[in-house]
């Protein structure tokens, strides 16, 4: 057990479940879209996730962002970051970017090693906070709090699990928890009711979520749970490892519009964002001085 319960809690079941199927989008580049627009509407505020894969031939040189949080958390090699608000580094293995790009921010994202794998997440942010001034954190490894408790660890990027809580502050409030399982332990982890929730599987092949009785999800599947304020997960497996990130936010409650790398509240604040982008103003002055 990770967390305390009382008998009043109400278990979160699973209403939805989706395997993220590869996707070659480039020479060296692969892909698993986690969350689509289908589940944005049941995920408010996650916009998307997809999990990459890179080789030294890909990457994202110089591009845009307005208008949300993008959190990218490596599990293997290396990602180089560059932007034009003169912030620069590499995260590597463990290693956590939490980008706010707020009103405006060009970057680069280009692989460092000849295998590259990690996770992206988008959040979005308010409307009245979304033309705030970008802001850049890295999180190393031992930088992330962590605990272990029979059989279960848990590294906790944002949020609470197990006593120990994230430095971090989230624009939007959010959990972002990396759990791993060893064969026959479970987790009990309390989630805000009010709260949207999903789990993304990075290892494994016999978790359970939700209640005892379902049926065992297995790696690159992305869980969906309903109301409720209490999160369990099993590791059925005799041998195997279970690894997963559990994810959860407040809901904002306003329209979403999304447009490549831009994500605003109408069609008219979008046509904006692509208008400043080509015309290097509000947010983007730093678009004439581009590398790439």
């Amino acid at each position: 057990m990770t967390c305390s319960s009382d008998n009043n809690s109400v278990p979160r079941l699973v209403v939805m479940k989706r395997l993220a199927n590869l996707q070659k989008e480039s020479k060296g580049a692969v892909f698993r879209q986690g969350i689509t627009e289908s589940e944005q509407k049941l995920l408010d505020p996650f916009v998307s996730l997809v999990e990459f894969t890179f080789s030294l031939s890909a990457g994202f040189p110089d591009h845009p962002h307005r208008g949300f949080e993008s959190v990218t958390y490596m599990f293997q090699g290396g990602i180089i970051h560059n932007d034009l608000k003169g912030h620069n580094g590499t995260i590597r293995a463990g290693d956590v970017q939490w980008l706010t790009s707020g009103r405006g921010i060009i970057h680069s994202e280009m692989p460092e090693e000849e295998f590259n794998n990690g996770l992206q997440l988008w959040i979005n942010l308010p409307s009245n906070d979304k033309m705030i001034e970008p802001k850049y954190k890295v999180l190393s490894s031992l930088d992330i709090p962590r605990a272990e408790e029979k059989g279960v660890e848990v590294k906790v990027i944002a949020g609470d699990s197990m006593g120990i809580q994230s430095l971090v502050y989230t624009r939007t409030p959010t959990l972002f928890l990396d759990f791993t399982l060893k064969p026959g332990s479970q987790t009990h982890q309390v989630v805000p009711e009010s709260w949207n929730a999903f789990a993304y599987i990075i290892e494994g092949d016999e978790g359970v979520f939700g209640s005892l009785n379902s049926s065992a999800i297995s790696a690159h599947h992305v869980v969906v749970f309903g109301p409720g304020d209490l999160v369990s997960v099993w590791n059925k497996s005799t041998s195997r490892p279970l690894r997963f990130l559990l994810i959860a936010g407040e809901p904002i409650g306003e329209p979403v519009v999304q447009c490549g790398p831009f994500v605003m509240n109408s069609q008219a604040e979008i046509d904006m964002a692509f208008e400043d982008y080509q015309n290097a103003r509000n947010g983007f002055e730093m678009a004439k001085c581009l590398r790439s």
